[in-house]
């Protein structure tokens, strides 16, 4: 694939299945940044690639001021140890929170069998009632 390769706001938004208001939005945020020819957008590879990566980073629950502090560092310097610093830095703290809401699922989890259970257990007893 080539570098002069050129997209449109169209083909973008087709390729990762999204509005062209999406991408637009990204363009007022600051972490894409179009050709301008007249009122027509020109996306070049590395905005594709960048737009792959912040459909990527928002899956993983990024925020978009995160994403763009990370391509910040990346424009800074391409093979920055602070860019993958601060990748890890934010990848332990995603994974913090996860395992947070995990083991909180896992305790509602447990009530809802708890809670379950009573309720068979007093249903139970009252079809049980009846039929004396």
């Amino acid at each position: 694939m080539s570098e002069n390769q050129q997209y449109t706001i169209g083909e973008l938004s087709k390729l990762f299945d999204i509005t062209a208001r999406s991408i637009r939005f990204y363009e007022e945020q600051g972490l894409l940044v179009p050709e301008r020819q007249g009122q027509s957008r020109i996306y070049h590879l590395k905005d594709k690639v960048r737009l792959k990566l912040i459909l990527r980073g928002k899956r993983l629950g990024f925020s978009l001021a995160e994403i763009k502090t990370l391509f910040e560092l990346y424009d800074t310097n391409p093979n920055s140890a602070a860019q993958l610093q601060t990748m890890l830095e934010l990848t332990e703290q995603k994974r913090a929170v996860l395992n947070q809401q995990l083991n909180d699922i896992q305790m509602l989890m447990n009530e809802l069998d708890d809670v379950e259970s009573r309720c068979k257990e007093e249903l139970n007893e009252l079809q049980k009632g009846e039929l004396i």
